[in-house]
């Protein structure tokens, strides 16, 4: 299968540049970024990312305890209200497909975050579910 470098070079820049912009100017905390991101990936079955944001979430110094329960994390202590409507959120613009995002999970993501950082939650979410489409979509899989 083509890799994502090779099927047009000049798109998938533009997306690295997205991305790059999102991570340098973001005011998050980077294991919450990372959160979102495994989430996401968890959602669509992205093997590729699964790997590279679990290592860069531990990287971050998140906890085994907290990612091998991130699919469950409704039925955990371990999350915060910040991070639990983070991940609603994410679930929510994620399967966007399925029920668009209820008025009530966007109500408790705004309750958490000023607007200029739920903004940079949206974008965080918006960037891994196209990284995700990308990686599927391509073929790649963990080295």
């Amino acid at each position: 299968m083509t890799t994502r470098h090779a099927l047009h070079p000049a798109s998938y820049g533009l997306m690295r540049n997205f991305h790059d912009r999102i991570e340098a100017t973001s005011s998050l905390d980077k294991t919450l970024i990372e959160l979102i991101k495994t989430r996401a990936s968890q959602i669509n079955g992205c093997a590729f990312c699964l790997d590279m944001h679990t290592k860069d979430a531990r990287a971050h110094g998140e906890t085994e305890q907290r990612l091998y329960t991130l699919s469950a994390w409704r039925e955990t202590p371990f999350f915060t209200p910040r991070e639990q409507a983070a991940l609603a959120l994410t679930e929510a613009v994620t399967r966007i497909a399925d029920h668009h995002v209820p008025e009530d999970v966007y109500a408790e993501a705004a309750r958490h975050f000023e607007p200029e950082q739920l903004s940079e939650v949206i974008m965080a979410i918006i960037a891994i579910n196209a990284w995700n489409r990308i990686a599927i979509t391509t073929g790649m899989t963990p080295s």
